[in-house]
């Protein structure tokens, strides 16, 4: 608050008042308006007191004992640094049959992990280094298996005066004592003072008791069984034992031995323990040598011990030092501590604080988005009535229509029917007539009449509806159906970098495969991967899509490729993860290529050795192309018969498979016999060149695309000057061979010792 003398604590914000005494013992201060002691930090090499006793209420759960659950009752320090009440230590303690470790070995051991003065002390607690201790645990009569390893002061100082050793060399079996931690499960060996041997944690007991003070506890029984012990009638001064009426008439009833043992009131009983405790707390004893106070602390062992411990030798050739130079260097280490855990704490609580207002946030954000979907479901409704009541107009014109015809068409034909009856019943008004010469004066004219009607019947009259009743229309619904099921959310958030897998990225040969993950809580639609150029250039997209593992072959040989994915959904394109760098193959790796390769070409040995099955030459391609580097591969001839010519070299991927390499101008070829040689490119022979080849013999193909030149080797031997020169582009290893030969191809060599390599 000030630079003088007020400080407000960072976690509960009370004011406190510092009154400075020194920077060696500290100070002492009180919190300002309230009176409460309070407890030491540190500010720089300064000591000083922060906080009240509402800084007791939240550690509850550090103020009871791990095996009763109640609150510590006189409790010890185990050697793991533990604690436990001396009664529950008492109820805890097993008989073990078997060898103890050596106490040569504790020794080397605790000297192999205690590190130098003035070193941090807590890494020599590192229990989790003891597997070589586990060969020498104890069969347990009690737990039906192995005893934990070594761990409690006989481990951490083998010539404690507390705990004895057995040497396991001697072969010497026995029944010995042990203490299990509850908490860390490791066993400690105990002599004959038994658990009175361990150190009493007096600082927490003086919590304890400023803690059930404070907030008025009731005192339990200590012996009760279950989750809910009884209150405690009355306490044991002797056993230090609080009981209630059941349990003390099962484990102290008021006969024999006991019957000296004196019970009081728990109030009494733990104002009696408190004033031992005070009168206790004046001076510190030596624990084996009870008249000598405890002055010194012995590093390795990381013990108190008194005077007389030193010239008993127990402590021999330890680093000892001052008690109190001891008590200022770690109470300056756990306030340094303290205060990290309070920046800790501090930005946890301002989290916290952000994640509570978050909490309103989502409330509110919440009632904005339904009350939005709402509302775009009730537009969507709206849009679907509108559309409703013109699909219904659509249906009245219809019917209108379909009623109109109908009526015209009923009124035509009742007009027709009129005329037509008419005429029938004047023509059979007619054929009554007796008198003949009357009739026939009328007969010709009616005849006519009536087959002109009929005829007008044939072809005016359709009897068939001009417009059928049902309606010819059906709803098509299934793309609103559909559209209503697709109906979502959309994303308006951007998904996050992707996260690279870098465990799973490789590289084979001139191949690389990169795996990654998305961002956590991110939504995502698909990747899109991208690539330099191997040579620190521009990245290009190489991969589009949902997957998240991605190969990608046909790349330059020893060269550094960056790689870096994003992720992308509705909302839009994410950043870009961190990029990951990938080598490919310093040579290249091959072999042949079936899917290359005439279908007279036989390959076997992993595709590495070839022949054929056809006397005309045939043509097979390696299963890697080159664009970048100098590479060198070898074909050893395992069989040569009646002189053929085999022709070795590169080739583009598409060239002519039923001929001699190097008759069309996609192939860079040398074509040799039992006697010579030939360069051929496009049907085009040049540099003839003494020397052949036969069984066993070994030709080389030198590809120095820095220099972009071809040469080649016989036995070892360059074989004429360099074949090709300004070769650019991407080239495959080659071989033509007709049945009298097989080779076998070695590749990833190293290049030949030749001048022809730098160009010259």
């Amino acid at each position: 608050v000030d630079e003088e003398s007020h400080w407000a604590c960072a976690l509960c914000g009370q004011l406190i008042q510092i009154e400075y005494i020194n920077t060696t013992q500290g100070c002492a201060g009180r919190s300002a308006g309230s009176g409460l002691s309070v407890g030491l930090f540190s500010r720089g090499a300064c000591m000083f007191s922060v906080a009240g006793d509402r800084g007791l209420f939240g550690m509850e759960e550090e103020l009871k004992c791990p095996v009763c659950r109640c609150f510590f009752n006189v409790p010890i320090i185990l050697p793991c640094q533990h604690s436990i009440c001396l009664s529950c230590a008492a109820s805890q303690v097993t008989q073990t049959y078997g060898l103890k470790p050596t106490e040569e070995d504790a020794l080397s051991y605790r000297h192999s992990t205690i590190s130098s003065p003035g070193s941090d002390y807590s890494s020599a607690y590192d229990y989790t280094d003891l597997d070589k201790f586990d060969k020498l645990s104890l069969y347990s009569e009690a737990d039906s298996g192995y005893g934990a390893s070594l761990s409690g002061y006989a481990a951490t100082c083998p010539s404690s005066p507390a705990f004895s050793t057995v040497s396991a060399s001697s072969s010497i079996s026995t029944t010995t004592s042990c203490l299990r931690c509850p908490q860390c499960r490791r066993t400690t060996y105990l002599d004959d003072l038994g658990v009175q041997g361990f150190p009493r944690n007096k600082a927490l007991q003086t919590i304890v008791e400023k803690y059930e003070e404070t907030k008025n506890i009731v005192i339990k029984c200590q012996l009760c069984v279950g989750q809910a012990p009884n209150d405690a009638t009355v306490m044991c001064e002797q056993c230090s034992v609080y009981y209630c009426d059941k349990c003390r008439e099962n484990c102290h009833p008021l006969r024999g031995p006991l019957a000296k043992h004196t019970l009081v009131s728990p109030a009494l009983g733990k104002a009696a323990m408190k004033a031992r405790n005070q009168t206790s707390q004046g001076v510190s004893t030596c624990i084996r040598h009870t008249d000598e106070n405890i002055s010194m602390f012995c590093i390795m062992c990381k013990i108190p011990v008194c005077y007389q411990c030193l010239e008993d030798g127990k402590h021999q050739n330890h680093d000892v030092k001052a008690l109190g130079a001891m008590c200022k260097m770690h109470k300056a280490e756990l306030s340094h501590n303290i205060s990290t855990l309070s920046d800790k704490a501090r930005e946890g609580k301002n989290f916290l604080s952000n994640l509570r207002e978050m909490l309103d946030q989502v409330q509110e954000n919440s009632v904005d988005f339904e009350a939005s979907l709402v509302a775009q479901c009730d537009a969507i409704i709206e849009a679907i009535n509108r559309r409703k009541e013109e699909l219904m107009e659509q249906i009245q014109r219809e019917k209108e229509h379909k009623l109109r015809m109908m009526r015209e068409q009923i009124n035509d034909l009742t007009n027709k029917l009129r005329q037509t009856t008419g005429l029938l019943e004047y023509a059979l008004e007619i054929m009554k007539e007796e008198d003949a010469a009357a009739f026939l004066q009328v007969a010709n004219g009616l005849i006519k009449r009536v087959c002109s009607a009929e005829m007008q019947w044939q072809k005016e009259v359709l009897l068939e509806p001009h417009e059928p009743p049902e309606f010819e229309l059906q709803l098509n619904s299934q793309p609103v159906f559909k559209s209503i099921e697709q109906l979502s959310f959309v994303h308006t958030k951007v998904p996050g970098p992707p996260i690279f897998l870098h465990e799973e990225c490789t590289v084979q040969n001139n191949s690389i495969t990169v795996s990654w993950q998305p961002s956590p809580r991110s939504w995502v639609d698909g990747y899109v991967l991208e690539l330099d150029d191997g040579n620190q250039g521009p990245f290009r997209e190489v991969y589009v899509g949902r997957e998240t593992l991605c190969t990608l072959d046909g790349l330059h040989f020893d060269c550094t490729y960056r790689v870096r994915v994003k992720a992308f959904n509705k909302a839009g394109e994410g950043p870009y993860s961190d990029s990951v760098q990938l080598h490919t193959a310093e040579v290249a790796w091959f072999a042949l290529d079936p899917s290359t390769a005439h279908p007279d070409i036989v390959l076997s040995n992993d595709n590495m050795t070839v022949t054929c099955n056809s006397y005309d030459d045939r043509v097979v391609l390696g299963n890697v192309g080159f664009s970048k580097g100098i590479h060198y591969w070898e074909c050893t001839i395992d069989r040569y018969d009646n002189h053929p010519d085999p022709a070795f070299g590169v080739a583009r991927i598409d060239t002519l498979k039923d001929t001699m390499l190097g008759k069309d101008d996609k192939a860079w070829a040398m074509y040799i016999d039992s006697n010579r040689s030939w360069f051929m490119h496009n049907n085009a022979h040049s540099n003839r060149t003494e020397g052949g080849l036969d069984k066993g013999s070994v030709i080389g193909v030198l590809l120095n695309l820095e220099e972009h030149t071809l040469s080649f080797y016989v036995n070892d031997c360059m074989q004429g000057p360099i074949a090709f020169r300004d070769l650019h582009g991407v080239f495959f290893p080659a071989i033509s061979l007709n049945r009298n030969v097989q080779m076998t191809v070695h590749t990833g060599l190293e290049l030949p010792d030749h001048d022809s390599i730098d160009g010259e």
